[in-house]
């Protein structure tokens, strides 16, 4: 009985070795930081439906962390890529759930949907095409200049 205590033993005296060979600067920590709310412009052209449920998940989250303040925060998505297809009102069916998530966040105000004209156009389409939460501007890049020089947003990509 001696001998697998004293197995045991060996066993457990390895694993700080095996801890540190692994991890030799410790485990992470977490900073519990208090984020006051900000004004943010995010940039997007999403590439795929993933991607852009990826964008949707960031600007939720933010939204969040920024306690949804309507008065202090304001997140603006300016979308000019092949995210414009999802917010075609002919395309409402195929993508329902994504434009009704989408609709449900501009709701509170803090969260904006913006989207390039020019590039609507590249994609075939008009102001009337696209749901009515998504405010059309002239030009993405534009846009994008302005929030930052007169709105003062950060830029994130």
């Amino acid at each position: 009985m001696r001998w697998i205590f004293s197995i045991v033993l060996s066993v457990f005296a390895c694993v700080p070795a095996y801890a540190a060979d692994n991890a030799p600067w410790g485990s992470g920590n977490v900073n519990n930081i208090q984020y006051k709310p900000q004004r943010v412009v995010y940039d997007v052209a999403a590439g795929s439906l993933a991607q852009f449920r990826n964008v949707l998940d960031r600007v939720s989250y933010l939204s969040k962390v920024y306690n949804a303040d309507p008065f202090a925060a304001s997140i603006v998505i300016v979308l000019h890529g092949d995210e414009i297809p999802f917010f075609a009102t002919k395309n409402y069916q195929k993508y329902k759930d994504l434009m009704q998530r989408a609709q449900s966040l501009s709701f509170d105000e803090v969260i904006k949907f913006r989207m390039c004209r020019i590039a609507a156009q590249g994609h075939g389409y008009e102001p009337k095409d696209i749901h009515g939460f998504v405010e059309m501007v002239p030009m993405a890049d534009a846009e994008i200049v302005r929030l930052q020089q007169e709105e003062g947003h950060v830029y994130m990509r």
